[in-house]
């Protein structure tokens, strides 16, 4: 058995480089301390920030500075924490950057709740005093105004905020009884008895063995059925709290007062599941597909995770991965790909595994420092699109810092996966182009169709179910066990139809997803996909001005709602049209897989 290596044992040159953050932890403890006496600088402003527009102005500066400092600080305690997760200093450094969150948090609190005293025309009478105020904070300000007539007095803010963690608590307690309590009946696999896990459930449900597959599942939704009336609870109390605040707050809906802050019409929303629930003919062609492969007179929900196609074999240096994505980006123009070879040059990216490095993927950097990827790579295909995918993010925030001031340079969540998944779809059709290799072919296929499946489909089902869980209880419905699992096996029906055969278990699905908890957050991974599928399409099909304009977008940062940022590639996240066209391109795959494996 190969043995894990030491962070020591692996080549400098595969890791990244933190010594632009801080050359030494002496200097990160220096700044920590430095910052600490500077945080209390934003006190005195607390009594006299609206007295003039000079004072407004140096307060919201000297809010971005400590906030830009303290970024840079977390960034080198946490990329520092995972690089070797047993290396118990950092994990002391990242808590005293948490401790510093918490004391910048109590002192900077003042600051909205006093500008909510004030009408906007006093800060407009501002902007005439001191122009460079509106010049550099009008949309930060015009923002927080916008949600004045949602902001209580004084008193309920703060009981609310109080009570913020008790209404997190049903989360928790989910958290605690799913991740900690449960234990699952063992299952039978070869000759051997395993102890079923949630985190090996997805290696047993994928299992070529169809008993395994059953056993993983009826195991699995045996324990979730036993505590359905408990979990029914902790999402009841969830989504009960969710809709008593935002009532008392005057929003017509929950669904409503969730996407205000990113400024989203409840239409997007609502355009998404009709669009998607209203074409579902490409998903059923996919599962029809998916038994005939199989060899299945029938097609059982256990059956759906398993592979159709046998693995690809093929592995890839990681030089061999840095080739491979410059030359399928190299589409974004020479200024694009220049900008990335920096990621390669500057030691952005962690490559391989070490013993006790973090595990995943992801892309974290702050605005004064470089946006850094941690990968623990392999050389399978798979790894070389994650290190295409964090690119994406990565040069997101590369760019977002670049051209845009502070305040201004964090992008949302809800455009945060179209830069990575467009690196995806321009990689993937790169291959597709390129490759002599049928299998390579078919791999890359059957991943497309996999993630379509699971991006556009099964979140957009989610989104619709918790939409209409918190209509319900808008309307007085109370969400016990048993209505909560009918509603949920109904929608099941609507989205595998007869290419599915529905086992009863199904029922208690919902209870395994954590996302019901995050409060309308699953349907901006299905937007995300459509919106990366409209720009990667028209940039391979040679549209430059698409091509001008995407890497404008990337530009962007928080400059402006989210939406807007769409808008500026024809992007409506409103018209069904941009959603119905993601759903083709879904189908156009779907023919080209079929087509190779006749």
């Amino acid at each position: 058995m190969e043995k894990q290596k030491l962070r020591s044992e692996i080549d400098d040159k595969y890791k990244w480089d933190l010594s632009s953050i801080y050359k030494t932890d002496e200097e990160f403890l220096s700044d920590i301390n430095k910052l600490h006496s500077k945080i209390n600088n934003i006190k005195k402003y607390e009594n006299t920030i609206m007295d003039n527009a000079e004072n407004l102005y140096n307060c919201l500066k000297l809010e971005c500075e400590l906030s830009m400092q303290l970024d840079k600080l977390h960034t080198y305690a946490h990329l520092k924490e995972d690089e070797d997760t047993t290396n118990t200093k950092y994990q002391k450094y990242y808590g005293l950057v948490i401790n510093l969150y918490s004391e910048y948090s109590k002192v900077t609190s003042f600051i909205t709740p006093t500008l909510m005293k004030y009408d906007y025309k006093k800060i407009n009478e501002f902007y005439k005093e001191l122009p460079k105020l509106k010049d550099e904070f009008e949309f930060v300000l015009y923002d927080i105004y916008r949600s004045k007539k949602y902001i209580l007095d004084e008193n309920t803010e703060k009981a609310l905020s109080h009570l913020s963690k008790a209404f997190d608590n049903s989360q928790e307690v989910y958290s605690l009884l799913t991740n900690s309590d449960f234990t699952f009946d063992n299952i039978q696999v070869g000759d051997k008895e395993v102890e079923l896990t949630d985190s090996n459930y997805t290696r047993y449900l994928t299992s070529k063995d169809r008993m395994v597959r059953k056993s993983a599942f009826d195991s699995m939704y045996k324990t979730y059925k036993k505590y359905k009336n408990t979990i029914s609870k902790c999402l009841s109390n969830t989504v009960e709290s969710n809709v008593a605040i935002s009532k008392l707050r005057g929003y017509k809906s929950a669904l409503e007062g969730e996407l205000y802050s990113d400024n989203i019409d409840v239409k997007i929303y609502d355009n998404l599941i009709n669009s998607v629930s209203n074409n579902l003919e490409p998903l059923f062609k996919y599962y029809d597909l998916k038994k005939k492969l199989l060899n299945l007179d029938e097609l059982h929900i256990y059956d759906i995770y398993v592979p159709i196609i046998k693995d690809n074999e093929k592995t890839y240096t990681y030089e061999e991965a840095k080739d491979l994505i410059l030359k399928s980006l190299n589409i974004l123009g020479d200024g694009y790909i220049n900008d990335l070879k920096k990621a390669f040059d500057e030691k952005w990216i962690d490559v391989f595994n070490n013993k006790g490095k973090r595990s995943g993927a992801y892309s974290s950097g702050s605005y004064l420092t470089k946006p850094f990827l941690l990968l623990n790579y392999e050389g399978r295909l798979n790894d070389v699109s994650t290190l295409a995918h964090e690119l994406g993010h990565s040069m997101h925030s590369y760019y977002s810092c670049k051209n845009n001031p502070y305040q201004y340079h964090g992008y949302t969540i809800f455009v945060a996966e179209v830069a990575s998944t467009v690196n995806e779809l321009l990689l993937d059709n790169y291959i597709l182009n390129n490759s002599n290799d049928k299998d390579e072919k078919i791999y890359i296929l059957n991943n497309l169709l996999e993630l379509y499946k699971g991006t556009l489909f099964r979140q957009t089902m989610f989104a619709e179910f918790e939409r209409d869980i918190y209509n319900d209880v808008e309307n007085g419905e109370v969400l016990e066990s048993d209505y909560l699992s009918n509603k949920y096996y109904e929608l099941n029906k609507k989205y595998f139809k007869n290419s599915v055969i529905l086992d009863d278990n199904i029922r208690y699905e919902w209870e395994r997803i954590p996302h019901f908890y995050y409060y309308f957050y699953v349907y901006k991974y299905a937007t995300s996909i459509c919106a990366s599928t409209y720009i990667a399409n028209e940039i391979l099909n040679g549209n430059e001005e698409m091509k001008d304009k995407y890497l404008k977008f990337l530009s962007l940062g928080g400059s402006m709602y989210p939406v807007d940022e769409l808008k500026t590639l024809g992007i409506d996240m409103s018209d069904k049209n941009i959603i119905e066209n993601t759903i083709s391109y879904f189908n156009k795959i779907l023919d080209e897989f079929e087509k190779l494996n006749k």
